[in-house]
């Protein structure tokens, strides 16, 4: 079996190449390449396709979450782990929002570290302990949140999510709700962070379990 390939990124060259050498111990993996930045991760990963992406959360230019946003289109098939020094509830909100697989801090030892590469590799999520509470907890504060940022939703707001929730494109909800195609993108962002959404995809699953999709659209 082919070893995991794995790339570095991280602004400190001395902690990169601290972590080159630890990663190097073990037969199972291969760092193939180093970022000093954001910028740089999605450049060598859109290159180079690495299987895992260990990528620091604050990074000159691109942030962490910022360049695991592009990587989603850039390398799809990379898997990120976020290892860092900060235990803020906004940076591990907006690692998983973006798509990170895993979030570690860095007083973790090598072998966790190395476990966590293999989890994440093997399609697995990876959050440490003191983390995985504040994660737990905003899910449930979204839960009871969920219907009052509903109602949060302006009448033409909720008027593009039902036509999101139909299959319309930009171009048609704007024939159709007669709008510039600007405007309904303008709406559907806001619709996403009130609702506390990742995508469009997700913008019409929630549409439908809410019960959005029948009925007439108000708008204002």
């Amino acid at each position: 079996m082919p070893p995991i390939r794995v790339l570095i990124a991280d602004d400190h060259a001395l902690f990169r190449d601290g972590l080159r050498r630890i990663l190097g111990d073990f037969a199972d993996l291969a760092v193939v390449g180093e970022a000093a930045d954001g910028g740089d991760a999605v450049a060598l990963a859109t290159r180079l396709q690495p299987d895992v992406i260990v990528m620091d959360v604050r990074m000159p230019g691109l942030t962490g979450p910022q360049a695991t946003q592009r990587l989603r289109q850039a390398a799809p098939t990379c898997r990120v782990l976020m290892l860092t020094v900060s235990e803020r509830d906004d940076d591990l909100f907006a690692a998983v929002k973006a798509g990170a697989r895993g979030y570690l801090l860095k007083s973790v030892s090598a072998e966790e570290l190395v476990a966590a590469i293999r989890r994440v590799h093997a399609a697995e999520a990876v959050i440490a302990p003191a983390m995985a509470v504040k994660l737990l907890d905003e899910f449930s504060a979204l839960a009871s949140r969920g219907g009052a940022a509903a109602e949060a939703l302006t009448g033409r707001e909720t008027a593009v999510l039902r036509a999101v929730a139909r299959g319309l494109s930009n171009k048609e909800i704007a024939a159709e709700l007669v709008l510039s195609e600007h405007t309904v993108k303008t709406h559907l962002r806001h619709i996403l962070d009130k609702l506390h959404l990742r995508s469009r995809a997700h913008a019409a699953a929630y549409a439908v379990e809410a019960g959005l999709v029948e009925g007439d659209a108000q708008t204002e």
